[in-house]
């Protein structure tokens, strides 16, 4: 379990119990989310006003996504570490900044991937740049793959794909896997994505396109047995 240091007056660890408060109020200006829960809210609510052991909570609860997010985006388990601890910090410290405009797990997922980029950028500055126009990208217009079939995080969920999607997505171009990790994986939407990688619409989906069709022709003979199934 993650313990994450943050600094108030002196620095502090936590050892992730839960919240000292009863939260079970809904939140009228969220959408159902697969990811957070309703009382979300009422947490970073709580944080807000200094109890620690509502941030706790929320640490506990996305830990283990915020790991996967960072590692999916650069592939090495020490920068995703430390991009995901930092992601903590930075929301800790920045948290009465939040507007809650979107759910606080959507905005942990913009720091924490940015972040896992500038690792990125840092381990691979010369194979690696979003900043870097790839040809096509605002030209190409994307289309809906028919027969998509299940998403791919429902495909990555399943124990016998894990490694074959893992390994697959570990081979796509840094581009294509970052956008493919955000809007699929994290599902955050085109206009988040591109407002967190800064890069245009048009570009995040071209780029989502061509990472899914270089994903469906590696994994087509899993799709294949499940349309059949």
């Amino acid at each position: 379990m993650l313990c994450v240091t943050l600094e108030t007056t002196k620095a502090r660890q936590w050892p992730l119990s839960g919240p000292s408060l009863a939260l079970n109020a809904p939140n009228p200006h969220r959408l159902p989310s697969t990811v957070a829960r309703e009382d979300e809210h009422l947490l970073v609510a709580a944080a807000k006003r200094g109890d620690a052991s509502a941030f706790e909570e929320l640490v506990s609860r996305y830990e283990k996504k915020i790991f996967r997010l960072t590692m999916n985006i650069t592939r090495n388990r020490e920068d995703a570490e430390d991009a995901m601890q930092d992601a903590f910090l930075k929301s800790y410290a920045h948290l009465k900044d939040f507007q809650e405009d979107s759910r606080f797990y959507t905005w942990l997922v913009r720091i924490a991937a940015n972040e896992a980029l500038m690792r990125l950028r840092k381990r691979r500055p010369n194979q690696f740049s979003l900043d870097e126009p790839i040809e096509g990208d605002e030209e190409m217009m994307p289309r809906e793959l028919e027969d998509w079939g299940p998403s791919p995080e429902q495909r990555f969920a399943q124990t016998e794909m894990h490694e074959t999607l893992s390994e697959v997505i570990d081979k796509l171009e840094p581009d294509f896997r970052v956008v493919f990790v955000l809007r699929d994986v994290e599902e955050l939407s085109t206009e988040e994505t591109a407002k967190t990688l800064g890069i245009s619409i048009p570009a995040v989906k071209s780029r989502l396109l061509r990472a899914r069709l270089k994903l469906r022709q590696k994994l087509n003979r899993y799709f294949r047995q499940g349309a059949t199934n």
